[in-house]
């Protein structure tokens, strides 16, 4: 077949099949009765064998070789062209994640763009304290730097940059929130808890009803710190989780505190009281103590009476702090 016949039926343009010649890739190497170049079948076999490595993404060059290398190795390729397309798609997904960034801010003029990848860039830098600067110089215009912010938080390891961020966030109002929202459920443990901090930190409405919305959620750290902020909202049905709180020794302190509030300004005391004491009935050693240490501020006769009933209590711990707090309501008393 001559060049237009072969590009007529492979789809092929009359233009790269030249180029396909002139670089030895794919040559006519058939002549005929006139002296034209002809293609062979043997020539067009080999040119659909090109077009199918280019489909896998091969360049020119790659094909070159594997043409004429006979300890060419398909698997190696294979696995070459894997890692590859997993950079390709790395790379376009960062690309869309900055666009979808600079989007968020609305630009309304070429200069918002323009302020907005500066300012991507900066975060991006690799020194922390250059990162740390560009958070603090912001002055907290509104939402325009929240989701680039929330983004840079959201991967920030330096705890002291981390910490500038927050701040910068929380100066940005509620738009960065959907953003934290969202990565409270990501699969990575670091990014779930920095968008925890940086809610807590912004500590709005909006910020607040996320967190007192996932205090179910499935990783402790989230759902603790959840609990205590949906407690401080009156939330009755955070009284267990608290008590699981103290039982474990993490934010035992705030627990405590919480349920105390409850007790107090919600009239919750006898709920509370019930639910420590189930805990106590299977407690020992230092969880005994901090659970004796959470009735502190629980009212009521209940909580009095179970009071009364630890200062003989075998744990030395638990005796010494229920005589105190006896003690602390009598005075006050």
């Amino acid at each position: 077949m001559l060049i237009g016949e072969v590009a007529e039926r492979s789809g092929i343009s009359a233009r790269m099949l030249r180029h396909y010649d002139s670089i030895g890739l794919v040559s006519p190497t058939g002549r005929t009765q006139g002296g034209y170049r002809r293609y062979s079948e043997e020539d067009v076999r080999r040119l659909f064998h090109v077009e199918g490595l280019r489909s896998l993404g091969l360049s020119l060059r790659d094909i070159a070789d594997v043409l004429t290398d006979l300890s060419f190795s398909p698997a190696a390729m294979v696995e070459q062209l894997v890692a590859r397309t997993r950079d390709r798609l790395a790379r376009e997904e960062e690309l869309l994640r900055r666009l979808g960034r600079v989007r968020a801010t609305e630009p309304a003029e070429w200069s918002d763009v323009l302020r907005t990848i500066g300012l991507m860039r900066g975060l991006d830098a690799g020194d922390p304290s250059a990162r740390q600067r560009v958070a603090l110089s912001l002055s907290g215009e509104g939402d325009r730097d929240a989701v680039p912010l929330a983004e840079a938080a959201l991967k920030e390891s330096d705890p002291n940059v981390a910490g500038a961020l927050d701040w910068a966030l929380a100066r940005t109002g509620d738009g960065a929130v959907p953003v934290l929202a969202e990565a409270l459920d990501s699969p990575i443990a670091a990014r779930r808890h920095r968008a925890l901090a940086a809610l807590v930190k912004i500590g709005s409405p909006d910020a607040s009803a996320v967190l007192a919305d996932a205090f179910r959620h499935p990783d402790p750290v989230v759902r603790g710190r959840a609990t205590l902020v949906r407690a401080s909202r009156g939330a009755a049905d955070t009284v267990p989780a608290l008590v699981a709180l103290v039982v474990e020794g993490r934010d035992d302190v705030e627990a405590a505190d919480a349920l105390g509030g409850l007790a107090s300004r919600h009239g919750l005391a006898d709920e509370i009281a019930g639910a420590i004491a189930g805990a106590l009935a299977g407690a020992t050693g230092a969880v005994r103590r901090r659970l004796a240490s959470a009735l502190a501020d629980v009212p009521g006769p209940r909580a009095e009476a179970m009071l009364a009933g630890l200062v003989d209590d075998p744990d030395r711990g638990v005796a010494v702090t229920a005589s105190f707090l006896v003690r602390a309501r009598r005075s006050d008393g």
